[in-house]
């Protein structure tokens, strides 16, 4: 029997890096999606998509830079529409939780006449040590809108278990999966937490959303991220999502992973105090 080929979009990303390095390890075969693959994957370019989309059964859909863009839904029709046609029989979208503007694109992939299953999720712990808050934190200084706005979040490698077995097995088709950690935090607490485990002193200001908007303006920062941002602490970080689920749990069986562990983990990377790492 043919093994079912899998197209891991966003497959150098922050889940999509690690829902390939879980396939791989189950020796599943799978396709990268990105621009620097053979064939490469582009959003903004859909001569790629066929290419990507050949012989593939399922995929794994992150979209960039956020399913709250004003493009996305148009895309996102134009995709699935194509892979559909192209003989694919499933799809799982990672999408934002609390997002209203992203469930027009969960509607697109939940009709699309295929199998699905919408993986919802919180703000990543990861975005700490991987993304747009490590260079703030190495600086000393992280200054942040709704620093004490609860948030439930969570862990990247639960993100891509729970894809990982929406993939692969069709009791998911059909369910939407809000994920969370298992427990709430503000960004001033976690950073104080952060600044715990390295030993550094990590300072926290709170700032109101037009003084952080021109700090990113004055940082040369592109508007369509400074609207993008804009729209995470404005429209998602308000409170809606202060609450947890176990969707975590009942999909893999086991608690969520607690952002202690995280830190514990991430701290001993050397991440957050490069200067140990200096020989």
């Amino acid at each position: 029997m043919k093994e079912k080929k899998i197209l891991v979009l966003g497959g150098k990303g922050k889940t999509g890096r690690r829902v390939a390095e879980k396939l791989i390890e189950l020796n599943k075969e799978i396709r990268i999606g990105s621009r620097n693959e053979t064939p490469a994957f582009d959003w903004e370019n859909p001569e790629t998509w066929s290419d990507a989309l050949d012989d593939i059964h399922s995929i794994y859909i992150t979209f960039q830079p956020d399913l709250a863009i004003p493009s996305a839904a148009e895309t996102i029709k134009k995709f699935t529409t194509l892979a559909v046609d192209m003989g694919v029989k499933k799809m799982v979208l990672l999408s934002g939780r609390g997002e209203k503007e992203a469930e027009v694109s969960e509607q697109i992939v939940m009709n699309a006449g295929v199998d699905w299953t919408i993986v919802r999720a919180s703000w990543f712990n990861q975005n700490f040590s991987e993304s747009f808050f490590l260079d703030p934190i190495l600086a000393g200084h992280i200054a942040l809108p709704r620093g004490e706005t609860p948030e439930p979040f969570i862990d990247v490698n639960d993100i891509a278990d729970v894809v990982v077995e929406s993939l692969l097995h069709d009791k998911h088709n059909g369910q939407i999966y809000e994920l969370t950690g298992p427990r709430l935090l503000t960004f001033k607490q976690i950073i104080a937490e952060i600044s715990k485990v390295t030993g550094r002193e990590i300072t926290f200001e709170a700032l109101t959303i037009d003084d952080y908007t021109k700090m990113l303006r004055e940082h040369q920062v592109p508007e369509d991220y400074i609207w993008l941002i804009n729209y995470l602490f404005t429209e998602v970080l308000d409170g809606r999502n202060s609450n947890l689920t176990n969707d975590v749990e009942k999909v893999l069986g086991r608690k969520a992973t607690d952002f202690t562990q995280y830190l514990k983990e991430t701290v001993q990377t050397g991440i957050w105090n490069p200067v140990n790492q200096l020989p």
